[in-house]
């Protein structure tokens, strides 16, 4: 029998909000709950597993329909709250999402307009002036990592081998290109868009910060200072631009940065 445990997703949540009371009225894989960090309120949204969710395929932490649906509920709820306030809330998501929850059934209920629906929830936060960061603690996968948490201002992710971010799982890339595991790694290294590991990423320019967090699974206080600390550095910088811009800087987006220039261009 299946039993709930803990995600690192859920374990940074109740570190980064400890005490805090959760939000009422989602289902129960995804939490959310408001804290502060250095005196300013911050909400705060993980996916988590969930044994006895209703769609199996999403039991495990996997973004699914109740999901993609709950968080565009959770994160418009956010922006409405705050549409007359001259300051507008900080956003967290805190991401530990191992793929999509796709299947049959999930395909025909429209998994694709529950993705889409929080997916546009956080770039309407972002539009709207909300501070949104994405606080990568474990995998960010595919549609998943698309609906919850793409869309931030900001990409913070922990410098680890358990976090992976990428659009699809080793053995499944494996299988699709004929090649063993070994085989995919080798080639992958070579080509960083299609490396899996965090540092190759890392060269993309879309994080903002790689933390090297001495136990993600049991932290120090000093890693979480750090964690907060840099988070609010990131909250400020997403106050002065709610575009994704910062995101094209690194080398390896220079060619993305001259097909963007040469468009612009011919139009």
């Amino acid at each position: 029998m299946m039993t709930n445990t803990i995600s690192r997703g859920e374990l940074w949540l109740q570190t980064l909000a400890p005490h805090a009371k959760r939000l009422s009225g989602l289902c129960p894989s995804v939490q959310a709950a408001d804290a502060d960090i250095n005196g300013e309120a911050v909400r705060f949204i993980s996916v988590v597993p969930d044994a006895h969710n209703h769609f199996p395929r999403a039991a495990l932490g996997e973004v699914g329909l109740m999901e993609g649906w709950t968080l565009a509920k959770v994160v418009s709820e956010t922006v409405a709250a705050d549409a007359d306030n001259a300051v507008k809330r900080p956003i967290v998501a805190v991401i530990d999402v191992p793929s999509q929850a796709y299947g049959r059934r999930e395909e025909a209920f429209g998994i694709h307009q529950a993705l889409a629906g929080a997916a546009a929830a956080y770039a309407n936060a972002r539009l709207a002036g909300h501070p949104v960061i994405g606080l990568i603690v474990g995998k960010a996968m595919s549609g998943a990592f698309l609906a919850h948490g793409y869309q931030a201002n900001r990409l913070i992710a922990f410098n680890d081998k358990g976090v992976l971010i990428h659009a699809m799982g080793k053995e499944s890339a494996a299988r699709i290109t004929l090649r063993t595991v070994e085989a995919l790694e080798k080639l992958a290294a070579t080509i960083p868009p299609m490396a899996y590991d965090i540092s190759n990423y890392a060269t993309l320019g879309l994080l903002e910060n790689l933390l090297d967090i001495s136990n993600p699974d049991a932290p120090s206080e000093s890693d979480v200072a750090l964690v907060k600390s840099t988070l609010q550095q990131a909250i400020n910088d997403a106050r002065q631009d709610t575009t994704l811009k910062s995101r094209l800087g690194a080398d390896n987006r220079r060619s993305s940065a001259l097909v963007r220039e040469r468009m612009r261009a011919s139009w």
